[in-house]
């Protein structure tokens, strides 16, 4: 493939996980047509790979950031600048999911992270990595009830 199409190409993944685009003006903006774009989002795999970005944890915050910050904003250009009951009540939800995401660990990510500790340990001490694993294994098995 030419250096050209790589970059054209790159540049078009960039645009399509980054920005909410149409695949149309998606096309417009590399200056490639509708249909290349749409195979490269079918070869690429670029819907399964954005809508794994949009679900991280650091997404979804930045997600909910946004709408606590956007709702706020609302509120302080009115000349009442007090929520609703209703504006108070999404403001809890926004603030206790938050919250939530901040504090809890997800099941994946403690897996992630000791399977990562174990085979640091493995490096140095086998027989160590052995009993930590029997003990994460444990751990792992009461977060997931």
């Amino acid at each position: 493939m030419a250096l050209k199409k790589v970059q054209e190409r790159e540049y078009a993944k960039v645009l399509y996980l980054s920005e909410n685009i149409s695949q149309k003006d998606l096309a417009a903006r590399v200056g490639v047509t509708d249909k290349t774009v749409g195979v490269w989002i079918e070869q690429g795999g670029w819907k399964k790979l954005k809508r794994s970005m949009l679900t991280t944890r650091q997404n979804q915050l930045n997600l909910l950031y946004d709408q606590l910050d956007w709702l706020n904003l609302e509120i302080s250009m009115r000349d009442i600048k007090a929520a609703s009951s209703k504006e108070a009540d999404i403001i809890m939800k926004l603030t206790a999911a938050i919250r939530k995401l901040e504090v809890e660990t997800s099941v994946g990510e403690t897996v992630e992270v000791a399977r990562n500790y174990i085979n640091f340990v493995r490096s140095t001490d086998l027989e160590l990595a052995k009993k930590i694993t029997v003990f994460f294994d444990l751990y792992i098995q009461t977060k997931m009830k």
